[in-house]
C-alpha cells in the first residue's frame, strides 16, 4: 500500500512525467515526430529535455515526506534493487556481457536517491542532536540547497579547467569532454554510443543537484508554513532558478546530455513552478476530478517504467513477415497497418505513441483499483 503522508499534487506530477515518458519514447517512427517530443541534438532544450530532470526533483521530493524513519539499510536497498531493475533492463533481451550498458536512467535515479537521501538523513540526525539554533528545518533546507550549488559550480569548474589526457579543458563536444574520456576510461564499450554516454559518471554530480533542490522544495511543503506562502516560496524560488540557469547557459550551455549544472539549476526552477502550481490547484483548491488518470500512472511509476520498457523490447523480437518480403516487429507492423493510413506522417506517429500509454494505463489502472503498488 501506498504512504499515508502522500502528496495528490506530487502523485499527479510524477504521472504526468511518466506519461511524457511514454509518448515521446514510443512514436511510431523516429523519422517523424514533432520536435517537442525529441531532445535537443546537444546544447539547449526541448519540452522532452525536462522529463528526467523532473523524475530527480520528484525522487528528492519524495525523500522529505517519506524518509522520517529511513534507515541506513533501507536506503541502501532501495538504491542497490533501482540499480538492479536498471542493469536488467538495460541486458535485456540477450544480456551481452560484452556489450552491456552500465550507465542508464534508473541507474543514475538509484545514485541520485542514495546521495540525497544519505544527505537528508545526516541533516536530519544533526537537527535532532543540536542543542542551538542552527539546525531548524528552514537553515537544513539553505544548507541542502547551498550544497546542490557547490556541487553544480564544481562541475563546471572541473569540465571547464581539467583538460582530458589528449584533449583541451573546456571541451563540450560529445566525444571530447572530460565526463566523457572517463567514462570510456571506466566504461569500455558499456556506453550508450561507442565514446560517450548521456547518463555517465561525472555528470551523475550535478544531477545529484537536481535531486537535492527536489529536496529543498519538499522540506518547503512539510514545513509549517501556511500552504500559500509555501506555494509563493516555491513560486519565487522556481523563478530565480529558471533565470539564473538561463544566465549561466550563456557561459555553460544547457545540455541535457552532459547534465550541465546550468541545466540542472533551469530545469529544476521548472519543476519547483509546476511543483507550486499543482499544489495550489489540487491540495489547496480542491481542483482534483481531473486528476484520477495521472495519480493511477503517478502512484506505480516504477511499475510503468519497467513495463513500458519491456514492452518495447519484447514487440521488437516478435517478428512478421510483411507483404513484400520483410521481416519487422510487431510493433513496427502494427503501426504500418494500423496508424499509418489513419493520419498525416507525424500525428499517425504520435497516435501509435498515445497508443502506448493507453495500454499501460489499462495494466497501472487494473492494479490501482486492486490496490497493487509495487515499491522499492
Amino acid at each position: 500500500m501506498p504512504s499515508r503522508t502522500r502528496l495528490i499534487s506530487l502523485d499527479v506530477f510524477r504521472g504526468l512525467t511518466m506519461a511524457g515518458m511514454v509518448i515521446v519514447n514510443n512514436p511510431g517512427d523516429w523519422g517523424t515526430v514533432y520536435w517537442p517530443l525529441l531532445h535537443a541534438e546537444w546544447n539547449g532544450w526541448t519540452p522532452t529535455d525536462l522529463i528526467f530532470p523532473f523524475f530527480l526533483f520528484i525522487v528528492g521530493v519524495s525523500i522529505t515526506l517519506s524518509q522520517k524513519s529511513a534507515s541506513w539499510a533501507s536506503i541502501a536497498r532501495r538504491a542497490a534493487l533501482i540499480f538492479v531493475l536498471g542493469l536488467f533492463l538495460a541486458g535485456y533481451p540477450r544480456f551481452n556481457l560484452t556489450r552491456w550498458r552500465i550507465p542508464g536512467v534508473l541507474q543514475r535515479i538509484a545514485l541520485c536517491y542514495l546521495a540525497a537521501a544519505a544527505i537528508n538523513r545526516l541533516s536530519m540526525t544533526r537537527e535532532r542532536a543540536a542543542s542551538d539554533s542552527t539546525a531548524t528545518p528552514r537553515n537544513r533546507a539553505i544548507a541542502i540547497g547551498l550544497l546542490a550549488l557547490i556541487l553544480g559550480l564544481g562541475y563546471w569548474a572541473v569540465m571547464m579547467l581539467v583538460p582530458p589526457p589528449g584533449g583541451v579543458a573546456g571541451d563540450l563536444t560529445p566525444d571530447g569532454n572530460l565526463a566523457a574520456w572517463l567514462d570510456r576510461a571506466l566504461m569500455p564499450g558499456h556506453l550508450w554510443k561507442p565514446k560517450w554516454d548521456p547518463e555517465g559518471l561525472l555528470s551523475t554530480v550535478p544531477a545529484i543537484s537536481t535531486t537535492l533542490f527536489g529536496v529543498v522544495a519538499g522540506l518547503c511543503l512539510t514545513s509549517a508554513l501556511t500552504n500559500e506562502r509555501k506555494v509563493r516560496l516555491l513560486g519565487i524560488g522556481g523563478t530565480a532558478a529558471l533565470i539564473a540557469g538561463w544566465c549561466w547557459g550563456l557561459v555553460f550551455p544547457i545540455n541535457k546530455s552532459l547534465w550541465t549544472s546550468s541545466y540542472a539549476v533551469f530545469t529544476a526552477g521548472f519543476g519547483a513552478l509546476l511543483l507550486a502550481g499543482l499544489y495550489w490547484i489540487i491540495d489547496i483548491k480542491g481542483w482534483t476530478r481531473w486528476t484520477k488518470p495521472f495519480v493511477v500512472l503517478g502512484s506505480n511509476a516504477i511499475t510503468l517504467f519497467m513495463a513500458s520498457g519491456l514492452l518495447v523490447k519484447t514487440l521488437a523480437l516478435i517478428r512478421i513477415s510483411t507483404d513484400d518480403g520483410q521481416n519487422v516487429g510487431v510493433s513496427r507492423w502494427a503501426y504500418l497497418h494500423g496508424f499509418v493510413p489513419l493520419a498525416s506522417p507525424k500525428n499517425a506517429s504520435l497516435l501509435y505513441a498515445l497508443a502506448n500509454l493507453v495500454v499501460l494505463y489499462a495494466l497501472l489502472a487494473w492494479m490501482y483499483r486492486r490496490r497493487l503498488f509495487l515499491r522499492v
